[in-house]
C-alpha cells in the first residue's frame, strides 16, 4: 500500500468512526441506564427516572420540571447525562452505580433506587384549566418581580408541551426574582410568550422572554429551566 493509499484509508476509517460516535454512545447509554423508578440520593434529594422512552427523564420530588438527559461517555466505560445546557446530573458506572450531581451536592451524591414509578408525562388541560393556569402563573411571576407580567400561550400543535414550558419557565423566572445575584436581569422583563416552531429555543430581547418549543421532537423540544436562566442572565 503506498502512503497516499494509506493516508487515504486512515482518513476513511477516521470519518467513519465520527460519524458512528453518537449512535454507539446512545447504544452504551442503553446499556448502562438504569431502569424506570423512583431513586434518592445519600443526600437525601429523591426524583424519578424514566428510562423507556428514546432519551432518559428525570424529575426531582417537589418540582413540575422535567429534564431531559443526554448521553455523553466518559472514562473506565461510565456514561454521564447532561441536561440541555450541559450541566452533568447523573454519571453511571459500568457496573450501574449512579451519582446524582446538583447545585446542593457539585461533588456528587451516591444513589440508590427506592421504589417503582410510572413513566413521566407532560400535563394536559382543558381550555378552562389552562386560562387559569396562565392567570395563576401571570399572578405568581408578577408578584415575584413587583409589577404586572403578562404571559401569551400560543400552541396549536402541542398545547400539553407549552403548557409545561409556561410551568418551567415560570417557575425559573421566579427562582431569579428571589435570588439577589439574577434579580437585575428579571427587573428587564414585561413579557412572558410560549411559541411553538422548528427548533427548541429561548430569547430574551425589549423585555419580552420568548420561549419556542418544537412539538415535532416532544418534551425533547422543550428548554429547560437552566437554558432560560441562562438566557436572562446573558451568560
Amino acid at each position: 500500500m503506498t502512503t497516499m493509499a494509506l493516508v487515504a484509508f486512515v482518513a476513511a476509517a477516521l470519518s467513519l468512526l465520527i460519524a458512528l460516535a453518537p449512535s454507539m454512545a446512545e447504544a452504551q447509554s442503553r446499556r448502562a441506564m438504569p431502569s424506570t423508578g423512583r431513586y434518592v440520593s445519600d443526600g437525601g434529594q429523591a426524583f424519578v427516572l424514566d428510562s423507556s422512552g428514546v432519551r432518559p427523564l428525570l424529575r426531582f420530588d417537589q418540582s413540575a420540571e422535567i429534564w431531559v438527559l443526554r448521553p455523553t461517555p466518559a472514562p473506565r466505560g461510565d456514561i454521564i447525562y447532561r441536561n440541555d445546557n450541559g450541566d452533568q446530573i447523573l454519571r453511571v458506572t459500568a457496573d450501574g452505580g449512579i451519582t446524582l450531581y446538583t447545585t446542593r451536592t457539585p461533588q456528587g451524591s451516591p444513589v440508590s433506587r427506592s421504589g417503582a414509578a410510572q413513566p413521566l408525562r407532560t400535563p394536559n388541560l382543558g381550555p378552562v384549566q389552562l386560562f387559569n393556569l396562565m392567570a395563576r402563573r401571570s399572578n405568581l411571576v408578577s408578584e415575584a418581580v413587583g409589577r404586572l407580567i403578562t404571559i401569551d400561550l400560543d400552541g396549536s400543535q402541542s398545547e400539553a408541551l407549552c403548557v409545561e414550558a409556561l410551568i418551567v419557565t415560570t417557575d425559573a423566572v421566579i427562582r431569579m426574582a428571589r435570588n439577589p445575584s439574577t434579580r437585575g436581569a428579571v427587573n428587564r422583563l414585561r413579557k412572558i410568550s410560549i411559541v411553538e416552531g422548528g427548533r427548541a429555543s429561548v430569547t430574551f430581547s425589549r423585555g419580552e422572554l420568548r420561549v419556542m418549543v418544537d412539538p415535532s421532537r416532544g418534551i425533547v423540544g422543550r428548554p429547560s429551566s437552566a437554558v432560560v436562566i441562562r438566557t436572562m442572565a446573558g451568560d
